[in-house]
């Protein structure tokens, strides 16, 4: 009974070409003759070698998944049978690392590696977008040579071990016989050319050591930890190849008044027992300059005040957050005989009891330990707004 070659490959019917391949390489690891010398995994491989050769063509493909022929199971080709034909160097490739066939010389140049680089940024940088300088040392392309690596005046010269081409013929045996594998020359290390004079300011790798200097411009808005890409910045290439990119990332340091939440800015600010019973009004510094803030008479602890669009301007936008301001009520902890006495007839004018007859309880106990900050208490309670 014919046998299912999606089912052999360990494929779906709506399988890409490339998932074809990857798993009929996989298979074939598993039972090549060289690793696999048993007469069962010979059966099996011819199997799947006919499995990949008709699902690899898309006509054959198409007639199979149609229902078609498809010449049932041949002899495992290119191991003593007739039936299936298939590309012996996918196999080869598997054994060598791709190193079976010439690939011809390996360039010289070669992409520079990424830098990574942290900047810190105040808050009023990213209230409303700054820039910032980055200082760092990297490679950058030798000015002696222009990146050939050779002495000026001098270029390389053709590789007389392989003639140029980078590679090298080696041949070893298998139990396929002789096997002819191509190498990289080990004396041009498969560039194909030799620098008889290297370079003296960058010994033959036509890039050199430097500090450099770089403007970023930092948005509005970011958050921190972002990291913006500089593309090119990086560090340059062997032989002046293609340079990296360069990555800042963006530590935002803490402020003495504000505290950031998304794009607004919460504050606290403390106001006395009678100012918060009468009213008042306090002068506020923020980053577009001195506010005043009113306070209005009975205001109370923990209640908050919002001043519009005086937060953080958003990423790629003009729309700015809020400032919420958190009001705390200051009691006072030390009062004169004069003060209790007036604060006293200031109870008995409202027909409040004489609250230092009152007992002391745990609930006017300090307590700390396992509390959340006061900011974090704010931004909970402005987010259930």
């Amino acid at each position: 009974m014919n046998e299912d070659f999606y089912e052999l490959l360990g494929v779906s019917r709506d399988a890409s070409a490339e998932d074809i391949k990857r798993a009929y390489r996989k298979a074939a690891r598993k039972l090549h003759p060289d690793v696999n010398p048993s007469e069962d995994a010979a059966d099996q491989m011819k199997k799947v070698s006919q499995a990949y050769e008709t699902l690899s063509n898309p006509e054959k493909r198409r007639m199979y998944d149609m229902g078609g022929g498809t010449g049932g199971f041949g002899g495992f080709g290119g191991f003593g049978g007739g039936g299936a034909s298939f590309d012996f160097s996918d196999i080869f490739d598997m054994f060598t690392g791709g190193q079976g066939r010439a690939q011809g010389p390996i360039p010289r140049q070669r992409r520079g590696n990424d830098i990574l680089r942290r900047v810190a940024v105040s808050l009023d940088d990213i209230v409303f977008g700054s820039e910032a300088e980055v200082d760092f040392r990297t490679a950058v392309a030798c000015t002696r040579c222009s990146g050939s690596c050779c002495e000026p005046g001098t270029s390389p010269s053709r590789c007389s071990t392989c003639s140029g081409t980078g590679h090298v013929q080696r041949v070893t045996q298998s139990l396929l016989g002789q096997m002819v594998q191509m190498a990289p020359c080990s004396v041009c290390h498969g560039h194909g050319d030799v620098i008889e004079n290297p370079c003296t300011e960058c010994s033959g790798h036509g890039r050199v050591q430097q500090k450099r200097t770089i403007t970023v411009t930092i948005p509005s808005g970011l958050e921190n930890g972002t990291r913006i890409q500089l593309r090119g910045e990086g560090e340059v290439g062997e032989a002046a190849g293609p340079s990296g990119d360069l990555f800042v990332e963006i530590a935002i340091e803490d402020h003495d008044t504000f505290h950031r939440d998304g794009t607004n800015l919460i504050a606290r600010i403390t106001v006395s027992m009678v100012a918060a019973a009468l009213g008042t009004t306090i002068t506020l510094p923020t980053f577009d300059g001195d506010k005043e803030v009113q306070i209005r008479p009975g205001t109370q602890p923990g209640e908050i005040i919002t001043l519009d669009g005086l937060g953080i301007t958003q990423f790629r936008s003009d729309k700015r957050g809020d400032i919420h301001l958190d009001v705390d009520v200051e009691i006072p902890t030390k009062l004169s005989r004069e003060q209790q006495d007036l604060l006293r007839q200031f109870a008995d004018a409202r027909d409040e009891p004489d609250v230092a007859e009152a007992p002391r309880n745990a609930a006017n106990e300090p307590r700390t330990a396992g509390r959340k900050s006061r900011f974090s208490k704010l931004r909970d309670r402005l987010r259930d707004l």
